[in-house]
């Protein structure tokens, strides 16, 4: 097992945004969590990912926490935020070169990965870049690029497919495809609806910071049969339900 999350809770100042999550993800394994905004998924992630710190349970990645070596712990993962975050003054090489000393990467070998996933995102001829000028799909790219190349055993993407091409977001599912074959491990957030249930093999349903149900496509659609027969009507009929059980007040809200 790579990833276990157990009674996990956690949140900002003091104020519980996870309660009592429970769920793991086995090596080989593409799952996605699915919920509304404002569900816990990201909080969830900056918890894995080690930003956040749990109030209570637990965190392990192949029987590891955090606490137990911190570079051992974060060398295990790899993650692709929604927002791309590069250094401004930081070519593309240089990127990669810092990405193989983070990750104590063998040049040489790195090197390959990386050339290998530059030629797949059309970036091979764009090295001596800086962000500044690159697209937003193009400085996601950078992102997979430097997540993929690594060794890591827990990939953490968040919302990959918003602002790539259709030709980058197929490039992208083949990659998840091979790394899984390879035994890494994918959990991944997303709206995109449609493309997860083609492609992930369980969902973790998330709503107020707890795990409503867990399980695959055909234990969701059982679950939630009335809800319809796709992950978008069940998501929908999840919402829709939540929104009509949510009290309902006066005067002016913020989000």
């Amino acid at each position: 097992m790579t990833l276990a999350v157990n009674h996990l809770t956690g949140g900002y100042s003091g104020i519980p945004v996870l309660k009592d999550e429970t769920f793991d993800v086995q090596d080989g394994e593409l799952v996605s969590l699915i919920g509304l905004n404002g569900a816990g998924k990201s909080t969830t992630i900056n918890h894995i990912i080690g930003l956040m710190t749990p109030f209570s349970g637990t965190i392990q990645l192949n029987g590891l926490q955090i606490q137990d070596n911190v570079e051992q712990y974060k060398q295990q993962i790899a993650y692709v935020p929604e927002m791309p975050v590069l250094y401004p003054e930081l070519t593309l090489r240089d990127h990669i070169e810092a990405t193989m000393m983070a990750y104590n990467l063998d040049r040489t070998e790195a090197w390959h990965r990386a050339e290998q996933l530059l030629q797949t995102f059309r970036l091979a001829n764009k090295l001596d870049w800086f962000p500044a000028n690159f697209s937003k799909g193009m400085r996601q790219k950078v992102m997979i690029v430097c997540a993929f190349m690594t060794d890591a055993k827990l990939l953490v993407i968040d919302e990959p497919f918003l602002g790539l091409d259709p030709l980058a977001v197929d490039d992208l599912l083949t990659l998840i495809d091979a790394k899984k074959a390879a035994g890494v491990s994918v959990l991944m957030s997303t709206h995109v609806l449609d493309t997860a249930e083609k492609h992930c093999d369980r969902f973790v349903l998330i709503n107020d910071g707890r795990v409503n149900y867990e399980g695959t496509m055909a234990e969701i659609k059982d679950h939630y049969q009335t809800f319809g027969d796709t992950l978008t009507d069940i998501y929908l009929g999840l919402a829709r339900n939540q929104q009509a059980s949510t009290p309902q007040t006066t005067g002016d809200q913020h989000a």
